[in-house]
């Protein structure tokens, strides 16, 4: 006890100590890397779901993408709808956060999303096919995560309902 104590007031006499210190932990640390998707939802209750030219296993499932550096993971849901689809979207809360269970090092979140009316002429991006809005009861084959996500967000929406 006496030691941590010692460490902490050198720290705050030295403050650079401290930053050496993280620097150093971050360089030895793995890299973590954060996928983020959206169930974006339209005023007829529909969620968007894309076909990714990617994702042989399931080609259908939520838009999104990953993190860039220095990017807030609501920033990331924005810009990935409006470069793959051409949508401006309101972020309303997330939804999932967890470990990727194929990917060591990433997390995947995920987000309650809204579009205004039911858009129909998207501009589709080089990593998409194709695009449907689709009852969420109802969706086409979907990833694991993707169906936790669309289930938390159909959750959500009930309880905002109330």
């Amino acid at each position: 006890m006496l030691a941590k104590h010692r460490i902490a007031a050198l720290i705050q006499q030295v403050p650079w100590i401290g930053t050496l210190v993280v620097y150093v932990a971050r360089l030895i640390q793995p890299r973590i890397t954060a996928g983020v998707v959206g169930v974006v939802f339209n005023d007829e209750g529909q969620i968007l779901l894309v076909e990714h030219v990617f994702h042989a296993p399931h080609p259908w499932g939520l838009p999104g993408g990953w993190m860039e550096p220095n990017e807030d993971p609501e920033e990331t849901i924005r810009r990935e709808l409006r470069e793959e689809t051409s949508l401006s979207i309101d972020v309303i809360k997330p939804l999932v956060i967890t470990r990727s269970s194929k990917l060591r090092h990433h997390l995947d979140l995920s987000y309650l999303c809204h579009v205004a009316g039911v858009p129909r002429d998207l501009k589709l991006s080089s990593e998409l096919l194709d695009f449907r809005w689709v009852d969420p009861a109802n969706p086409p084959p979907l990833s694991v995560f993707h169906r936790r996500v669309i289930n938390a967000a159909l959750a959500e929406r009930e309880l905002l309902r109330r």
